[in-house]
């Protein structure tokens, strides 16, 4: 098999920066599986009023298992809706909930999921998540179904949701149940799959929800959407620095999602050869690729891509000469979104890596206090070289600093030089700590790492990453956190590129808006539609003003 990627390539954050979903992202891996398992689904709740204010239940059933969302819908004034994290109320609140909730579930739930952060739910709720109107897209949505007709497909496309959630709050946040609790369930074993199930169910009330409201307002004349137009109404998401530092928090789960898409791409670079199908499966999806991304840096990468392709073929291995090929005529963003497209013929080959996708982070939180000094020197300049490189008496490269809100508790980003609060300082400085670790090694004459740590304490959490990058080369990032330069995007968006979103949107360097499932299957829809075929929709499934 062909070498994977080397970390110092992988693992910069311009290159994170510039991350696609993949077959491995993690709608697209939930969806698969609820499809393969035979998953049914229904409403079987539905008490909502025609100005849309009440509430909905929508129960997914598995083999063993039964989940349930459990949405509220509000009556929110225009003034009060807001993306921001200090909001109080929003255009609709959820939760998702384990089993089937019974009435006196949903009163306590009632009272507690709308407020949110200042309620509290109970460990048979799994996520809490809460979402807002796009007011004009809503609103012209609204009125032509309410007149029988079908919404401007071109206003659809410009926007692509109906509702953006500002929050899916899981892993035991307010009091929801632990992510270890639901480890060796079917289908949530995964990673971040009981988020990525709430917010596909939230399309689904999304929808039904305006639809709903038209019915009231136009009667025997109102018009339910168009399947098609449908499909293309994702859920949007507005992301910005809380999302930031749990890639640097999570560095065994950051290389068990690496090492797993690393190793997908090395598969194919690896084949000798390419049959006709599947290269018609990669021209067929790259077509599909250009027509959603007709301008700018990608859509011109697209272009030069498939005129090249349209050439020919090498004759031996004609996936590892196109990704050649792409590094050296292709923009970051358009050598990661090549990569995701060719691995779209594969799903036979690359598909099983999904399921080495979850780690045991426990089991590297342990430090080896046997280990001689010399060798953690070795292993330190082996791992963590690239923080030697950073001068720390440039000001610029202490320039900032992460600390997180007593208000809301969510991450932030603070100037050292310019504001208060640097001695609350979060420790995502990974560069410094190598840096002073290397130099209190230069001179300590203890003979291991346990004498070391026993006078050097404050050396622990960088010593337990240097012994954890040893085995887990795409655990760190390879750039300094605290650099004036930084571009916290580039941190969340590779992070929202594992969990499947499109459509990013930066609307400043702390802060991005996405979709997440647009064009993908509704529940009604998931076991007759073509399977994990919807992330780049096929362009007769378009609306035809769209294409």
């Amino acid at each position: 098999m062909t070498g994977l990627r080397p970390p110092e390539t992988v693992m910069r954050l311009e290159r994170l920066g510039a991350s696609h979903q993949t077959r491995l992202s993690f709608m697209r891996v939930l969806l698969r599986k609820l499809r393969r398992e035979g998953w049914r689904f229904d409403r079987p709740v539905w008490k909502v009023d025609g100005q849309g204010v009440g509430h909905a239940v929508y129960r997914a059933t598995g083999p063993r298992r039964t989940y349930s969302l459990v949405a509220f819908a509000h009556d929110l004034p225009d003034e009060m809706r807001s993306d921001r994290v200090i909001a109080e109320r929003w255009d609709a609140t959820f939760t998702l909930f384990d089993g089937m909730p019974e009435a006196s579930d949903i009163a306590r739930l009632a009272d507690q999921v709308p407020l949110q952060e200042a309620g509290r739910v109970s460990d048979r709720e799994l996520v809490l998540s809460r979402a807002n109107r796009s007011v004009r897209l809503w609103d012209h949505v609204l009125e032509c179904l309410s007149r029988g007709e079908q919404p401007d497909a071109a206003r659809v496309e410009e926007v692509g949701y109906l509702m953006r959630t500002t929050a899916v709050y899981g892993s035991g946040k307010f009091g929801a149940a632990d992510h270890a609790a639901l480890r060796d369930r079917e289908v949530m074993s995964g990673p971040f799959r009981a988020e990525m199930l709430t917010v596909w169910l939230i399309r689904a009330f999304v929808l039904d929800l305006i639809e709903h409201m038209a019915r009231t307002r136009g009667g025997s004349r109102a018009a339910v959407l168009d399947p098609a137009i449908r499909r293309r109404f994702g859920i949007g998401n507005s992301t910005g620095l809380g999302m930031a530092p749990f890639l640097v928090n999570h560095p065994a789960l950051l290389n068990a999602w690496i090492n797993a898409r690393e190793t997908a791409f090395a598969r194919v670079r690896a084949l000798p050869s390419a049959t006709e199908e599947e290269k018609n499966i990669f021209h067929d999806m790259l077509a599909r690729a250009r027509a959603q991304a007709k301008t700018g840096t990608v859509g011109a990468d697209l272009d030069r891509l498939a005129a090249h392709a349209a050439i020919g073929w090498a004759r031996t291995r004609p996936w590892n000469e196109l990704a050649r090929w792409g590094a050296d005529n292709l923009s970051m963003e358009g050598q990661e979104l090549l990569m995701s497209l060719m691995l779209e013929p594969y799903g036979d080959l690359v598909d099983d890596l999904a399921d080495a996708m979850s780690t045991d982070e426990e089991a590297s939180f342990a430090i080896d206090g046997s280990w001689p000094l010399d060798r953690l020197r070795r292993t330190l300049r082996d791992t963590h070289g690239w923080a030697m490189r950073t001068d720390f008496a440039d000001p610029t490269e202490t320039a900032r600093f992460w600390y997180v809100s007593a208000a809301k508790a969510e991450p932030r980003l603070g100037d050292r030089y310019d504001e208060p609060g640097a001695e609350l300082e979060s420790p995502l400085d990974v560069a410094r700590a190598a840096i002073t670790l290397a130099r209190d090694l230069e001179s300590d004459e203890a003979k291991d790492v346990a004498d070391f740590l026993a006078d050097h304490p404050e050396h622990r959490r960088i010593v337990r990453r240097v012994q954890l990058a040893l085995a887990a080369p795409y655990a760190e990032i390879r750039d300094n956190l605290l650099s004036a330069h930084i571009r916290p995007i580039d941190m969340f968006r590779s992070k929202l590129a594992f969990f499947g979103a499109t459509r990013f949107d930066p609307r400043s360097d702390r802060w991005i808006q996405i979709t997440m499932y647009q064009n993908a299957p509704f529940p009604h829809e998931l076991a007759d539609m073509p399977e994990d075929d919807w992330i780049y929709p096929a362009l007769d499934r378009l609306p035809e003003t769209v294409t």
